[in-house]
């Protein structure tokens, strides 16, 4: 199992696909430390963090992505595990 906060092995669809079944098994484990654990919220916060993405690349010093990857894809839905 690759680690769910490093997005950047996901670099494909089948890539993406494994990713999303790791985050749905650690979504099921009771001590996951989701913030985010019903659907509603999780939604609410991927829209978030969307909006607000262009901050987070900022602050890191990367530039924005002009096009969404895979691994963008990923990282988006990880962080809708936690953002509030």
């Amino acid at each position: 199992m690759e680690s769910l906060n490093d997005t950047s092995w996901v670099r494909t669809r089948a890539d993406l696909v494994s990713y999303i079944r790791q985050l749905s098994q650690e979504a099921q484990a009771p001590s996951s430390g989701w913030e985010n654990q019903s659907l509603d919220r999780y939604l609410e916060a991927l829209s978030a963090w969307t909006s607000d993405m262009d901050g987070y690349f900022s602050n890191r010093g990367e530039p924005v992505p002009d096009r969404p990857d895979w691994s963008l894809i990923a990282s988006m839905l990880r962080a809708a595990c936690f953002y509030e």
